[in-house]
């Protein structure tokens, strides 16, 4: 019979990783764009 409880729990951790991942991107880019607004203004 199929482990359904470990499926489910490997994707939702698979799921987490990528969220992970796309968060760090969009922190890293708000980081460029203040950094640039930055270099702008000075």
């Amino acid at each position: 019979m199929a482990d359904y409880k470990e499926m489910y729990e490997t994707m939702v951790r698979a799921s987490e990783k990528a969220l992970n991942i796309i968060i760090d991107a969009q922190r890293k880019c708000e980081e460029m764009y203040l950094a640039a607004e930055e270099e702008e203004n000075n």
